[in-house]
């Protein structure tokens, strides 16, 4: 048994050492996988052994996520985001940065006012407060989602509130909005503008309630958000399906969103008329565990009173079995469960909404994205973009040159003129 390290190059610019004893014999040459950032096992031929540089994907999977299973989930997260803004703050670190993890393929999507460099960026609620923007773009993603921001600071459920699955790949969280506020978040963002500091993607805003706001007040509490972010904020995401905040969920109900939705399109059309520029995109965030009939409604919903696109989906307040029986007991945590649990709802969802929608709505799938094969079954289901969190804590930063490198090859491979001509193709007749 061979195990060989997955070459970036053609088969020409691997090097050869030939006299490596082997193990195993057959008639055929090692086959090369290119741009990938994992270890292969090769049952062919051992002549040699190809050796490439070792990939950073190797590194984090082997020594930097047996670090994490050490630590509370919560306190690795803010320590994994320190230690990113800290690479990302001087112009060597930047570099080492784009070198290791940024993609070197573009698949050009243009959605949303804007041409992104490929499909494929962060979900929220990994960098909530915009603390390590500079390092997420070094990295190769193509837009940021910050967030979820709520009109008021809040410091969210009691700790423990974040859970990891290591065997599942599944994080269970019941963070509960935690963030610095609106008003903070757009202070820290103005501080940034001023010092010269140009974000080279599109930033979007995760937008959720605060805990302390009523139901009723709720259109009040995303409009102020979304009107303080505005000059710094590409497209805004209005999430009514977070699990962790109570009676969110209920926002999803028609006259609740349709209030919300015209609270912030009328905040938005007045913050763009005072800067004398566009509009901004609004999105619409679903959790997975709505019914047929919920997913209609939401759907027609949002799309009938101005969203632009729509995000499929949040976390999952359902249990399936873990993949370990010692992982029952993070699993019977409550919070949302997000990762590869979550995989095959949110694709099934993304059909469904293309098939309610129709195919010129844009939908942004999440859930579960971990490899260039699971980025492809959404887009092939009808994303137009697809976004990642659980996966970057389970794969590493080389998650994103991955799925965009293994995203180029599908299309290369199949025939496609661009990765947009891939969308829906999955489902469409």
């Amino acid at each position: 048994m061979q195990f060989l390290f997955q070459p970036i190059g053609t088969l020409e610019d691997n090097v050869v050492f030939p006299n490596q004893p082997t193990c195993c014999l057959t008639d055929r040459w090692p086959t090369p996988v290119r741009d990938s950032h994992v270890f292969v096992e090769n049952a062919a031929s051992l002549e040699g052994w190809l050796v490439r540089r070792i990939p950073m994907g190797f590194l984090y999977r082997w020594f930097g996520r047996p670090l994490l299973r050490f630590q509370d989930s919560e306190r690795a997260h803010h320590r994994s985001l320190a230690l990113l803004r800290l690479t990302a703050s001087n112009p060597l670190g930047r570099l080492a940065l784009r070198t290791m993890y940024k993609p070197r393929r573009r698949l050009p999507v243009t959605v949303f006012g804007h041409t992104y460099d490929h499909p494929f960026g962060l979900a929220a609620g990994m960098d909530k407060n915009a603390t390590a923007l500079g390092g997420w773009e070094s990295v190769g993603l193509a837009f940021i989602e910050i967030g979820g921001v709520t009109m008021l600071q809040q410091d969210g459920n009691p700790k423990p509130r974040m859970f990891r699955a290591d065997a599942s790949k599944a994080l269970v969280n019941r963070m509960g909005f935690n963030n610095a506020g609106s008003e903070s978040i757009a202070a820290k963002l103005d501080h940034l503008k001023r010092r010269g500091v140009k974000h080279g993607v599109p930033l979007w805003a995760n937008l959720g309630k605060s805990k302390l706001t009523p139901l009723d007040d709720a259109h009040i509490d995303y409009a102020t958000s979304l009107t303080r972010l505005w000059n710094h904020v590409d497209v805004f995401v209005i999430n009514v399906s977070s699990p962790n905040t109570p009676q969110l969920r209920t926002l999803q109900n028609d006259d609740h969103l349709v209030r919300i939705l015209m609270a912030c399109h009328e905040a938005n059309a007045a913050c763009a008329e005072q800067n004398g520029r566009d509009v901004k995109p609004i999105l619409v965030k679903i959790a997975p565990d709505l019914d047929d009939h919920q997913l209609q409604t939401v759907v027609l919903t949002a799309k009938g009173n101005g969203g632009a696109g729509i995000v499929v989906s949040n976390t999952t307040v359902s249990r399936p079995e873990p993949a370990h029986p010692k992982e029952k007991r993070v699993f019977a945590e409550q919070g949302g469960l997000s990762g590869q649990p979550v995989k095959d709802r949110s694709t099934e969802l993304i059909r469904q909404v293309r098939q309610l929608a129709g195919p010129e709505w844009p939908i942004v799938g999440v859930g579960g994205v971990a490899s260039a094969d699971d980025a492809w079954e959404k887009i092939v289901a009808g994303a137009t973009l697809v976004q990642a969190y659980s996966g970057f804590v389970f794969e590493g930063p080389a998650l994103t040159k991955a799925v965009v490198h293994g995203l180029h090859r599908r299309i290369l491979d199949l025939n496609f003129p661009s990765i947009q001509d891939a969308v829906g193709r999955g489902h469409d007749p």
